[in-house]
């Protein structure tokens, strides 16, 4: 595998098979990748065969690459709605199976949204079915809880919450993602090297950086607390360049891979190189 302090990677696309995914992050030039194993909003999909996922982990270790899987966003373990709930658990289930197939490091996923049960209610919800889902779990993908941006009743958004989940359950493969433009649009500042170590102090207290093992690297189009999720590329947000150049270079974060969620336009290569320049010392 490529040595680097901190893997970069970006979402790439699987359109078209598994093996579309490792050729793009070939192109973009990138130490890893994360992809969806199914459609993002729901769908019918096809099992992945041992001979799909030897194929898969072949063409990874040929590239130098590790690989994660982003759960679809139909993901809901606080619905009040059974049928939505129990298929949440299933799919997530299904995915580290997925993962494990493929050999990738971990299926990343968000929590869901209490709509129409108290934030109590669900975040309790919430911990039951991840209890659930990785209880007899044995694999060696992890299982990953984002960070997330705090939009409505969503769970998650608070550190303390995803404490809750992760001191509740209690499972060597599960751990947490910080996504940058989540974290700020919740209130946790970033916007410089002060706010960066106040924010990350924080996280160390309340979660513990030994259960981080993923970040999502954006900046963000909404203010501090807006509380919506809306990932800007880097250096153009709201976080901005010093915030960002502070936050990838802070050594509590030191050998984490970091993951574009950028808008995949042109803007994305701007983005690919700020980093590499930003680990180069340059800017």
């Amino acid at each position: 595998m490529k040595k680097v302090d901190n893997p970069l990677g970006a979402h790439v696309s699987a359109a078209g098979g598994f093996l579309t995914a490792v050729r793009e992050a070939t192109e973009l030039g990138l130490d890893c990748f994360q992809f969806f194993s199914r459609p993002p909003q729901g769908g019918t999909i096809a099992a992945i065969t041992p001979d799909r996922g030897d194929e898969f982990k072949k063409a990874c270790q040929q590239g130098g690459f590790t690989a994660y899987i982003h759960a679809p966003y139909v993901i809901n373990l606080a619905s009040a709605v059974p049928r939505i709930r129990h298929s949440s658990i299933e799919i997530l289930k299904n995915e580290l199976e997925r993962a494990n197939t493929l050999g990738v490091q971990a299926v990343i996923t968000h929590l869901g949204s209490a709509k129409d049960v108290t934030p109590e209610k669900g975040l309790e919800m919430v911990t039951e079915g991840v209890r659930e889902i990785i209880a007899d779990y044995a694999g060696d993908a992890r299982f990953l809880l984002e960070i997330s941006a705090g939009a409505g009743n969503v769970i998650g958004d608070e550190f303390e919450e995803v404490a809750v989940i992760l001191d509740a359950v209690r499972h060597e493969r599960l751990g947490v993602c910080f996504d940058t433009a989540h974290a700020f649009a919740s209130g946790y500042d970033l916007v410089d090297a002060e706010a960066v170590a106040k924010t990350l102090q924080r996280f160390d207290k309340t979660i513990g950086l030994g259960h981080l093992h993923a970040i999502h690297l954006n900046d963000s189009k909404v203010g501090l607390g807006e509380n919506k999720d809306r990932h800007e590329h880097l250096g153009l947000g709201k976080i901005g360049l010093i915030g960002l150049r502070s936050f990838i270079t802070h050594p509590g974060l030191a050998g984490l891979p970091m993951i574009l969620e950028t808008p995949p336009d042109e803007k994305r290569l701007d983005d690919i190189r700020c980093f590499r320049d930003i680990q180069a010392g340059s800017i």
